[in-house]
């Protein structure tokens, strides 16, 4: 199996069990035969361009998606590169998107000093953290990056992560994205929090 062919493997089959998808109800839906991506998502075989675009259209998700690691996962935004779009009566900065579907989290965070840290989250859980005051280091446990106030980052909550604040008392808004449970088991909000206990 190449590498490039067990990461689109494994990306695949991720992304549907976090969708709750069957191999056969996914090929229905890209208009594949199961047994095209039965091989797929063992590594087998070279998937064409249009095989993965159909993928990544049935699952919602662009095709970039399926090929690439997920340890680039990790994106910082600074406050002076965002973007405000301007409208009648308001202006607004998007800070980040992705695709899926489970448990949305929001939390507003007074980090008070010293490093706090928060064990890993189930697999395909995201963090993304705005900095609203302070200067704070923050993300996984081997890579964290130092932000201030109007930075943002996104990084896997499936690592052990660090919440420090660099400067007295921070605020942070963190949102965390759990990937829908696979059929038959079950989660709950309080069991996948993304802040430190």
């Amino acid at each position: 199996m190449s590498s490039g062919n067990h990461v689109v493997a494994r990306n695949v089959r991720l992304l549907r069990e976090q969708r709750g998808l069957s191999l056969a109800e996914l090929a229905r839906q890209a208009g594949l035969a199961k047994q095209t991506l039965s091989k797929l998502e063992r590594g087998a075989g070279n998937p064409t361009v249009d095989t993965l675009f159909s993928i990544s259209t049935a699952l919602g998700v662009p095709v970039t998606r399926l090929v690439s690691e997920r340890d680039q996962v990790m994106t910082v935004q600074r406050s002076a590169d965002g973007v405000w779009d301007e409208h009648d009566g308001y202006a607004a900065r998007a800070l980040d998107h992705v695709y899926g579907s489970g448990v949305i989290e929001n939390y507003v965070v007074h980090i008070k000093g010293g490093a706090g840290r928060s064990e890993s989250h189930p697999v395909g859980t995201l963090e993304h953290l705005y900095v609203i005051s302070g200067r704070v280091r923050v993300g996984p446990v081997d890579s964290p990056v130092e932000l201030s106030a109007g930075d943002f980052v996104r990084y896997p909550g499936d690592r052990a992560h660090v919440y420090e604040s660099l400067e007295g008392e921070s605020l942070v808004h963190i949102v965390v994205s759990v990937p829908r449970a696979h059929p038959g088991t079950s989660t709950s909000p309080s069991t996948h929090a993304g802040v430190p206990r």
